[in-house]
Order: structure tokens, then C-alpha cells, then sequence
């Protein structure tokens, strides 16, 4: 049974749904059937990236202590502000959401390492320690990455390759609590990242790819310490659509809690992203604006990205 008041409800951060454990959906989370999730299982993981398997497991291992703990030891973390280099919540923005989704979360700024740890959680014991190991190698994978992209686009393998060592890495540990009915809720969305590129790490299955020749979802399948690489909006913005930003969701299950640490890598806060000059000519001109990580927190701060606001249309010339 359920009450019809709360079930229609908004519910406070350290009160929500998913960490009280309700044997039911509320309203406020059901997803219109249009959006809701599939079971099919497709599309690949990428190996042979380099990080050792202990680190990623390490890295897991802490992020299901870390929200395992007591809710005392993590409301410090709880204010509801996008500009907080260290945020623990639920959905998006909590308490502003129209549809609230089926997660918590912990986000905190990654590099330069030394610069931002000392903000992390000290509880679990270890949770510096071991995802500040990811954190290193997966910055250092970045780099990689990056080179192989420009060199891709012909801009060469050092295009930018030092700005994205010395910008920005938003490491987001995510947590999606089993839902007690399958299919009725998201644990986040339909979106892409502001990012150049973000780096996944699941624990199990659940990232769903939009797959745009069909406007079909495809489940990633789970691969045991293989890594995802999305295409960000910035990547989109830096070839000139040449590549396109995924437009990814999180599902659920009903029967095991599921973790993701995605790795949101872009220049320095307040450094532009441009389109490349390069790949602009009269026949392709160039079609998007610069951006930059600041010009998205302001964006996230003042729209409903759970209600399909749309960071990269705004970045879109006409």
C-alpha cells in the first residue's frame, strides 16, 4: 500500500526514496512511458587502457563505503549549489526537480590532484587514498585519449593535449539504489556531458546509449574492468559536429545497488573551447559558440536539464 500524499510528493535530500528503501515508486520519480527503460542488451567496452584492475576495484570498493555510511557523515557535503567544488545529493538540483531520479551522488573536482583532496570526504578511511589513485591514472588516460582524437581530426597529437592535463576533471560517483518496481523510474535522465569526453566506470549493468540512426536505446553491456569513453558537448563544439556528443541515461534494477564514477574531463573552468580553425571553410562554417565549464555551471544553476533544457542548442549557431 502506499499513501497517496507521499507518493506524490517531493522528497528531501537524506529523506528521499531511494535511501529510505520504499518497496514502491512514488510519482514524483515515474518516468512518462516514452522515456522509460529497455532491456536489450548491446553495444561494446573499451580494454587495454592501461589502469590496473586493482585501482578500478579499489575505486568502487570505496565508493559503495562511502554511501554506506551514516547520512551525519555525509550532510556535510549537502548543500544544494552546482558551483561547490564537492557536492553529495540525490537527482539533479534537489528540491527544484519536477521528476526526482532514482540516485545519490557524490561530485568533487579532481585535478590538480593536490589541489582538491584535501575537500574530499575523510570517511571512508580510505577513500582518498584509493580514489585519488583512479583519479591520477584516469587523468593520465585523458591525456592519451585527447592526443588520439586531434591526431584523428588531423590537428596533430599535442592539439590541446596540455590544457587538458592542466584543466578540469569533475570526478561524479554515482549510486543507484535497486527499485522495488522495475521500468517506472531513471536514475538520471536523457543527456550528454559538457565535457570534451567522460570516462566510465560501472560496477554493472545500466548506461543506456541513444543510438540516433533509430532513436533506439542500447544497453552497454558490463564487462568486467573495461572502461566507456562518451563524446562531450566540447568535443562536438572543438570538430565542428564532426563528432557528436552521446546523449546517454542511467537504468535501474530491482535487486542490486549499482555504482558508476564517471570522469568529466574539459579545459580549466573558465577557459574557452572553440571550434577548431582548421576544420572551418567555406563549405563547413563554423556551427557552434564557445563554451567553457563555467558557462555550463551557469546554465545548470538556471535550467531543468531533468525537463530536457539542452546545454549544447544553446551552443548551436542558427
Amino acid at each position: 500500500m502506499t499513501d497517496d500524499n507521499e507518493s506524490s510528493s517531493s522528497f528531501p535530500i537524506g529523506e528521499t526514496a531511494q535511501e529510505k528503501g520504499l518497496s514502491y515508486v512514488p510519482k514524483c520519480y515515474m518516468m512518462p512511458p516514452s522515456q522509460r527503460p529497455n532491456l536489450k542488451s548491446e553495444f561494446a567496452n573499451v580494454i587495454n587502457h592501461g589502469i590496473s584492475q586493482s585501482i578500478l576495484d579499489e575505486a568502487i570498493s570505496s565508493s559503495f563505503d562511502f554511501f554506506q555510511l551514516p547520512t551525519e557523515d555525509k550532510e556535510k557535503f549537502m548543500p544544494n549549489d552546482v558551483y561547490k567544488p564537492v557536492r553529495y545529493g540525490t537527482s539533479l538540483k534537489d528540491g527544484e526537480d519536477k521528476v526526482q531520479f532514482w540516485r545519490v551522488f557524490l561530485k568533487h573536482y579532481a585535478n590538480p590532484l593536490n589541489d582538491w583532496i584535501k575537500l574530499w570526504p575523510e570517511n571512508p578511511l580510505d577513500y582518498r587514498e584509493k580514489m585519488g589513485k583512479y583519479a591520477e591514472e584516469v587523468q593520465k588516460l585523458a591525456i592519451k585519449i585527447m592526443g588520439m582524437i586531434t591526431e584523428g581530426l588531423g590537428l596533430g597529437p599535442t592539439y590541446l593535449s596540455q590544457n587538458v592535463k592542466d584543466g578540469m576533471n569533475v570526478i561524479a560517483v554515482n549510486c543507484y539504489l535497486p527499485r522495488p518496481q522495475p521500468g517506472l523510474a531513471l536514475g538520471l535522465p536523457p543527456h550528454s556531458d559538457y565535457s570534451i569526453f567522460t570516462v566510465v566506470l560501472q560496477s554493472f549493468v545500466g548506461l543506456e546509449i541513444l543510438d540516433t540512426q533509430d532513436n533506439e536505446w542500447r544497453v552497454v553491456q558490463y564487462l568486467h574492468g573495461a572502461l566507456q569513453v562518451h563524446v562531450g558537448d566540447h568535443l562536438e563544439i572543438l570538430s565542428n559536429g564532426l563528432y557528436k556528443s552521446v546523449v546517454h541515461r542511467e537504468t535501474l534494477n530491482s535487486h542490486k545497488t549499482r555504482i558508476s564514477i564517471s570522469s568529466l574531463h574539459s579545459l580549466g573552468m573558465d577557459e574557452k573551447i572553440k571550434t577548431a580553425e582548421e576544420l572551418v571553410d567555406a563549405e563547413h562554417p563554423k556551427r557552434y559558440k564557445e563554451s567553457s565549464f563555467s558557462v555550463f555551471l551557469k546554465f545548470l544553476h538556471e535550467n531543468d536539464i531533468g525537463q530536457g533544457s539542452n546545454f549544447l542548442m544553446t551552443l548551436k549557431k542558427n
